[in-house]
């Protein structure tokens, strides 16, 4: 009788093995597709962040040259140093937010491939 029984579990081990292993693939996925969303919420607001230092740079740039013209000449150093050191920061920011965007297009493309697969590998149990 005992080795009925663990013929029989034996048994019900190899059958819903496959699909124990195809349930955690579909939740790797799905952490996955969280992840991204994570990541496209960021990225956005990096982006936002971008426009709002180039709408500051702008007011800066028209702040030094009415004080250049009000012949304010001391203090307009500083600040268009100050300037070029924001122009360069922000020109950093958009190169790392092209980097990032793309990164995430890359991301977007695997986890779609990976729903593919594990698709595929779900209709190939169910015809079993």
């Amino acid at each position: 009788m005992r080795r009925h029984v663990a013929l029989f579990a034996a048994l019900a081990l190899a059958v819903s093995a496959p699909r124990v292993l195809a349930a955690q693939d579909s939740n790797d996925v799905k952490q996955d597709r969280k992840e991204v969303r994570h990541d496209r919420r960021e990225l956005r607001g990096d982006r936002k962040d971008i426009r709002h230092d180039t709408r500051d740079i702008r007011q800066d740039r028209r702040d030094v040259r009415h004080d250049l013209k009000n012949g304010d000449t001391t203090d307009t150093r500083r600040d268009a140093r100050d300037l070029r050191q924001d122009r360069r920061d922000r020109r950093h920011d958009v190169r790392d937010a092209r980097r990032d965007r793309r990164d995430l297009r890359e991301d977007r493309k695997e986890v779609h491939e990976d729903q593919k697969e594990d698709s595929k590998r779900q209709g190939r149990q169910g015809h079993c």
